[in-house]
């Protein structure tokens, strides 16, 4: 069963984004729910669908999220700090330290977190309008999905309407 889209934003979604310190707005929101309900239905799976590797209600993978650290956190040690400030001490690695690729899956709060990071990295503006969906939906299969990845913004766009209205 999916996740209460209403429940996800408003326990989760705003306050990681107001605790990040990143600009906030609407269309972060709509665009960080939108990639839950695309690639995820909102929590109906957490491992990728096929045996991939993503994981989580954004389906974020391994490789993506080491990137994010080693290319971007890495060299911004107070965004870096709040980021990792989302972590449980469970699970963790055998060395006792968070395993930040099983939390995408177990923390919410810490794949939303991580998820804001992946779009905060993209190199163009998010859309100006947060109800354009099919804008949100370009953005998302530029940045997050990447042109090479299998989902298409009509998807996007067929599942933000069916798990978070149009």
């Amino acid at each position: 069963m999916p996740i209460d889209p209403t429940q996800l934003r408003t326990l989760v979604v705003k306050p990681v984004l107001l605790s990040l310190g990143l600009p906030s707005s609407e269309v972060a929101e709509n665009l960080i729910m939108g990639t839950a309900a695309h690639e995820s239905h909102l929590g109906d799976y957490i491992e990728q669908v096929g045996g991939g590797p993503a994981l989580g209600i954004f389906q974020m993978e391994p490789a993506t999220l080491n990137d994010c650290y080693e290319n971007y956190l890495d060299y911004r040690a107070d965004l870096k700090a709040k980021v990792d400030g989302f972590l449980a001490a469970q699970p963790a690695t055998p060395d006792g330290s968070p395993d930040k690729q099983q939390q995408l899956a177990t923390n919410l709060a810490y794949a939303t977190a991580m998820c804001r990071i992946r779009y905060y990295r993209a190199p163009a503006a998010m859309p100006s309008d947060p109800n354009d969906v099919n804008a949100l939906g370009t953005y998302w299969k530029q940045y997050y999905n990447t042109p090479q990845g299998a989902g298409t913004v009509e998807q996007f766009v067929a599942d933000y309407n069916r798990y978070l209205g149009s």
